[in-house]
């Protein structure tokens, strides 16, 4: 990462609520805001010293064209910091902070905030195409009579709403088809599926009850009722398998494994982090959570292996720095669905897949699940799809220190066949 080394403070994220619910008179940019309200109580820190703000959103609304923007500056951050918004699908936070990193690197900001925010239950809904065109026509019409002509030409089928799709745009296939060959390709059962969903389900339950969710978590009071909102409100702890067996594929209706209970559920929330040099955090007398050590981002075939975007990733950034899974003492993976991490897995540890598509003489390795996702993952806490990397990095840095581990390893899948591999360093300054 060049001669500045990048450092974490800390993060922060809102309650991930399942859409539809106690976020539903909200906007992503109110959600980002609470995040960052939340980082800056928690660390302490003077808003006037942030100088830049990255936050990253897959559903954008027109009215916040800068969602990042928005939430920095009510959420008290000073105008005087620029702030601007990426997109990468569910890796749109990750992109975030690597940018932020570079601009700490440069020399742009001494200390920056990243993350994400996205909120389904506010997701735009649109006229269909046709109607559209009328309408932008209609911006140059001319007294009654134009008028008229106008309404009379409209039709019912002109106010048919057009939803946003969450379906890969070149292929036309729901991301949950696409788990579903992949599944099949690589031999993950239905049963995997179930038994990996509920363990994640388990595993956060366990988290929440010792209390190390609480401790990520920024609570939300929100007009018009500001009932106070202090957990996730997605995970079951007495989800069991013989519940998750009964439920019907989701996709594949014949001889399909994806279900609602194996794949993540749609999402509102935000979530940041507190990035610095680690001379500037010893300037304001901040202790370090963690280093950010090095990355990797991969792009792979969107017919074949769109969900395979981790292992690329990893594979990319172990050859970049030397590493194994041997050196790594948390993993923490973003679950879209159990067959997407369960088919990284089997395709981490294949010496097959490493000769035919990694350039490796043998297997990448063995992912060890007693180190995996242990205080659940994206299947039970949620995935707000711009803001889950922020999550990723703050839970893999606060399960280092508690597991006094030395390297954690974060990896995440993407829309566009895209993948994202993080390593962090326990700070030990």
């Amino acid at each position: 990462m060049g001669n500045k080394r990048i450092v974490v403070i800390d993060g922060a994220r809102t309650p991930f609520l399942r859409s539809g619910t106690d976020y539903m008179d909200l906007m992503s940019y109110q959600l980002g805001q609470f995040a960052i309200k939340g980082l800056l109580n928690k660390t302490g820190i003077d808003p006037n010293e942030v100088g830049y703000v990255i936050m990253g959103t897959t559903i954008s609304n027109v009215k916040t064209g800068n969602v990042a923007r928005e939430a920095a500056i009510t959420a008290g951050i000073p105008n005087t910091a620029p702030c601007h918004t990426v997109t990468m699908a569910c890796i749109s936070a990750n992109q975030a902070i690597v940018t932020g990193m570079h601009i700490l690197e440069a020399g742009d900001a001494d200390v920056v905030i990243a993350g994400g925010t996205d909120c389904v239950s506010d997701a735009p809904i649109m006229f269909n195409k046709r109607m559209r065109k009328k309408l932008f026509k209609a911006q140059k019409l001319k007294g009654l009579g134009d008028t008229l002509k106008f309404v009379l030409g409209l039709r019912p089928s002109d106010f048919v709403p057009e939803a946003p799709a969450v379906a890969e745009f070149l292929t036309g296939r729901t991301m949950g088809l696409d788990c579903d060959i992949l599944a099949a390709r690589y031999g993950v059962t239905r049963k995997e599926q179930d038994e990996f969903a509920v363990r994640s389900h388990q595993l956060a339950a366990k988290a929440d009850a010792e209390g190390l969710l609480e401790k990520e978590i920024a609570p939300v009071e929100a007009a018009p009722s500001f009932k106070p909102i202090k957990k996730d409100n997605g995970f079951r702890g007495d989800t069991t398998m013989e519940k998750v067996a009964k439920l019907k594929p989701a996709f594949v209706k014949e001889g399909g494994t994806i279900t609602a209970a194996n794949a993540s559920f749609l999402t509102d929330g935000a979530a940041c982090v507190l990035l610095m040099t680690e001379e500037k955090a010893q300037q304001l007398g901040l202790k370090p959570k963690a280093y950010l050590h090095s990355y990797a981002f991969s792009g792979c075939d969107l017919q074949e292996e769109l969900l395979l975007g981790p292992t690329y990733a990893i594979s990319k950034l172990f050859k970049k720095n030397g590493m194994s899974f041997s050196d790594i003492d948390v993993f923490e993976f973003h679950e879209a669905f159990a067959g997407q991490i369960l088919a990284n897995l089997k395709c981490l540890a294949s010496d097959d897949f490493a000769k035919q598509k990694l350039g490796r003489d043998k297997a990448v390795g063995n992912v060890p699940m007693e180190k995996f996702n242990l205080w659940g993952g994206s299947l039970s806490l949620g995935h707000p799809f711009g803001a889950t990397g922020a999550r990723l990095v703050t839970t893999a840095a606060n399960r280092l220190i508690k597991e006094n581990g030395k390297y954690a390893l974060l990896a995440a899948c993407a829309a566009g066949a895209h993948g994202h591999a993080m390593i962090l360093e326990k700070y030990n300054g």
